[in-house]
């Protein structure tokens, strides 16, 4: 890959029970990207993408083999907390999930988290991540407000300040615009362009429009299996399989 690789996995393969859901999957994920997982409903892809900061051992019978190696670390078999993986990534996930106190606090937990508790400074940073999300303008003189009140667009952008509040350097969206307005999602696509200078974003969606707008990178799946992946404009212009080409043209949903 031209591109320093961010994330790399290797022969992943993930069981629920008796149902199999990732075969064998090999993936590179470049740095300061936007890397787009697209595929049908049900294919994978939200699973993929839970695996990277092992959400997925949420599952209790969850069976798990192969490597998912972030700049090189096997977060899979580490001596590390689990919540010490999670901090490197922020979560996007297709509703937005405010936690039920005002929007300042919303935000000063993320930093609290990192042990920064100070008040002049948390003013400060609290400001700086809501302009990253383009929300500081709309919420300056309401950060008393529950984040409740807000818009889901604004709810959305005010967790994306959330997540980037504990210092990520990974962003993994989960159809982060699925209930969005269109304005709202244009909100969050124009961001995620801006953000992925200093940031590896990691994104899920099976809407095709976004995944042409956004993507640098594409990995397509299809029933649980990595059929294709390349840089975006070779994979739209030329792509290499008869399923990707099925997709791609509207055949498969």
């Amino acid at each position: 890959m031209e591109n320093e690789t961010k994330i790399r996995i290797e022969n992943l393969n993930l069981s629920i029970g008796k149902s199999k859901i990732l075969k064998d999957i090999n993936v590179e994920i470049p740095k300061h990207k936007i890397t787009v997982i697209l595929g049908p409903s049900g294919c994978g892809k939200t699973t993929l993408l839970k695996s990277m900061n092992r959400l997925t051992d949420i599952y209790s019978d969850i069976r798990v083999s192969g490597k998912i190696l972030i700049d090189g670390e096997d977060i899979l078999h580490t001596d590390k907390d689990v919540t010490e993986i999670r901090k490197r990534m922020g979560l996007l996930s297709q509703r937005p999930y405010p936690l039920p106190m005002n929007i300042y606090k919303n935000i000063a937990f993320g930093l609290k988290i990192s042990g920064r508790r100070k008040k002049r400074f948390l003013n400060k940073r609290i400001e700086h991540y809501l302009k990253q999300a383009n929300l500081w303008n709309e919420v300056k003189d309401r950060l008393k407000e529950p984040a409740a009140s807000l818009s889901i667009g604004q709810q959305q952008r005010l967790c994306l300040a959330r997540g980037l509040a504990v210092d990520p350097d990974i962003i993994l969206a989960d159809e982060p615009t699925s209930a969005l307005d269109p304005i709202s999602s244009q909100e969050i696509e124009k961001k995620f362009t801006e953000l992925k200078n200093g940031y590896t974003i990691v994104l899920v969606t099976h809407i095709l429009r976004q995944a042409i707008r956004l993507a640098d990178y594409v990995i397509f799946m299809y029933l649980g299996e990595v059929i294709e992946q390349g840089p975006a404009e070779q994979f739209f212009k030329s792509p290499q399989t008869e399923i990707t080409k099925a997709y791609l043209k509207g055949s498969i949903n």
